[in-house]
Formats: C-alpha cells, structure tokens, sequence
C-alpha cells in the first residue's frame, strides 16, 4: 500500500465504529462519530454528510431610466465588455410543449374572483375539531341515538342468527384470513370489515325487501357550497364510502324539534378565527354536485362510512375524524337538496343522512 492510499484509509478511520453482534454470526454495522468529524476529516467521505446547499443567487435588476438609452451589444451577437446585456421579448412557442408550459398567473384565470373561498376537503384537520364543524354547518349536537334506530337494534326480529359467532369470523377475515402480513394496516382491514359487516346485514333480505335496494358506492367526488355570514365555504373531494338507497331515510326529528333550533346559540371558539386550517382560494367554482349522474337507481344518502387513513393517508385525532363525519355529512345532504329544490330554494322536507 502506498503512503499516499495509506493516509486516506487512516484519515477515514476515526469516522466508522464497529459493532459486533452476538449470536451464531457476527454483522458488522457501521456508526458515523460525528465528534470526530469537524477535527479530522476525509473530504470525499463527509462532504455528502456536512455540507451545505450553495446560496442562490439574485437576479440583477435592471433599472431603466427614462430618456435615456442603454447602448447593448444585441447588434453585435456577441458579448462585448463595457456595453450592457439586453433584455429580449419572452419567446412563446407556437405549438403545446407539455414539457415547457407556463400556466397562468392566478389573476389571469378564468375562475379567479375577489372573493375568497375556504375549502374543505378529505385531508383537512381542523383546529377546534366537532365545535368548529357545528360551527361552519350551523348544526346542533345531540347526544346519543336516537329512539328509533334504538327500537331497531334491541328488537329480537332483527336480530342475524348466530350473531355475535358470525361478527367475530367477520373480524378474523379481516385481521387473519385476508392478508398474510403479521399486523395488517388499517386501511386495508377496515374496508374488509366494513364490507363482511354489511354482507351479515344483507343476509336480512327475506325479513326486510328494502335492504336489496340500496347499493355502496366509493371513489365518488362531492362538491358544494354555502354562504355563512359574509364568507362562502365548499365541501368538496373525495371522502368515504356511501350506502345509496332508493328510498329516503325515515324522519328521526320532528318539526317542532327542528323549529326549536332556531334560538339555539353556537358555541363560540373566540379568538381562533372559524375558517383556520381550511384552504383559501380565489380561484375556484360555485358548483353543487353529488357525485352520481342523472337518473341513478338509488339517488338518496342512506349512510356514509368512514375509517382511519392508517399509513396510506394522514393520521388524525378523534375528534379531527368526527369532524370530518359532520362536514361530509352535511355536504352530502346539502349537495342533494340543491340537486332536488335548487340553490337558494328552501327544501320543502328535510334530507336525512347517517354516519358511521
């Protein structure tokens, strides 16, 4: 080894330790001494490690002083010292280079309005969680479930044979059966429970005919919009899965309860403004759709279903995710009561939709 070659190897040699590991073999694991580092370093081992990106430079700007004329070496093709640089017209091409495209300024678009708008989608966590989601739908929390879907639910003839053994091989398939990992993540095991959960309840069929009209729908994108006070919110994207009927749900709130709504005060989350964590554009459109095409078999929202993102998307709190159950909630009923009475138009009956 030469003495040059050697210097390298023992100038290195302080930046790696070696760890042993017991066991049948020994692995060697290299570890970085950073103490070492900034007293006696290898350059061309560390300068990935430590170094920092070079500054950007400035452009230069140019100043243009009226009446007078600066003399450039444009004529000339060529760079000449002491004549200035020119400044040449943005050259568009004539034909569309995917490659090279410039959108437009925001001021430019179309779509662009004064007024802002606060947006409210899928990957959205608001501060203030389940207040400032009544808060923006102008909804009032109550407690509990309501009475009849009680009744329902401890009624003996709605009741799955063998019951509590068929949910637990639900929980198996989809925690053990369907996948071969050790711990499956959420967002592959949810849906897989979700869906063995609804298939139990559609084995009802022969006690309950309606069950057969109603089909799950997922991947739908939502769109709608409201005014609250002076600012206009949207509700809009892609959100969880929606059991679609063909018939409406049955009135849980009478007419007086909802009457008796009408003095009921928000509560209030001062200073935090309402619209914090919702996204501000001024580029957008006013358009209320539910995501189904004219003439769908099942046109009314029976129950819309959520899940924890898990890995594949971003992690929230309870309270971030039932927020979001009331937003999509109130987006779905208010997007098909524009589609069934129009914008503006009071809704002659009250759109129902649950959540779960």
């Amino acid at each position: 080894m030469s003495k040059a070659i050697f210097q390298r190897v023992k100038a290195t040699e302080p930046l790696l330790t070696y760890l042993k590991t017991g066991g049948s073999g020994n692995q060697i694991c290299p570890r970085i001494c950073r103490k070492d580092v900034a007293g006696r370093r290898s350059f061309s081992v560390t300068y990935c490690l430590l170094s920092k990106a070079p500054p950007q430079r400035k452009a230069n700007q140019v100043i243009d002083i009226p009446g007078l004329e600066r003399i450039t070496y444009a004529e000339r093709m060529h760079y000449v010292p002491g004549l200035s640089k020119p400044t040449f017209p943005h050259w568009r091409r004539d034909w569309h280079d995917p490659y090279h495209y410039y959108g437009p300024k925001c001021e430019e678009m179309p779509l662009h309005k004064d007024t802002p708008c606060y947006i409210f989608t899928q990957r959205t966590s608001i501060l203030e969680g389940v207040r400032q989601a009544l808060w923006l739908s102008k909804s009032k929390l109550i407690q509990g479930l309501p009475v009849q879907i009680l009744s329902l639910a401890e009624d003996p003839a709605n009741q799955i044979e063998n019951q509590d053994q068929r949910v637990q091989e639900a929980i198996r398939h989809s925690r053990f059966w369907d996948t071969t990992e050790v711990r499956p993540r959420r967002d592959q095991f949810c849906p897989t429970l979700l869906k063995d959960l609804l298939h139990l309840c559609g084995t009802l069929q022969t006690k309950h005919p309606s069950l057969s009209k109603r089909m799950l729908a997922q991947n739908y994108s939502l769109s709608t919009y409201w005014n609250r006070d002076a600012d206009l919110f949207q509700v809009r994207g892609k959100n969880g899965m929606l059991l679609n009927s063909a018939s409406p749900v049955p009135v849980v709130a009478g007419k007086e309860e909802v009457k008796s709504t009408e003095d009921y005060i928000l509560e209030s989350f001062y200073p935090i403004s309402p619209t914090i964590d919702l996204q501000c554009t001024r580029v957008y459109q006013e358009k209320s759709h539910t995501g189904f095409g004219e003439g769908y078999p099942y046109p009314h929202a029976h129950t819309l279903f959520f899940s924890e993102a898990g890995d594949a998307g971003p992690m929230m709190k309870p309270e971030q995710i039932r927020a979001k159950m009331i937003m999509f909630s109130f987006g779905n009923a208010l997007a098909r009561a524009h589609a069934l009475y129009g914008v503006g138009a009071p809704p002659q009956r009250p759109n129902r939709i649950q959540r779960g």
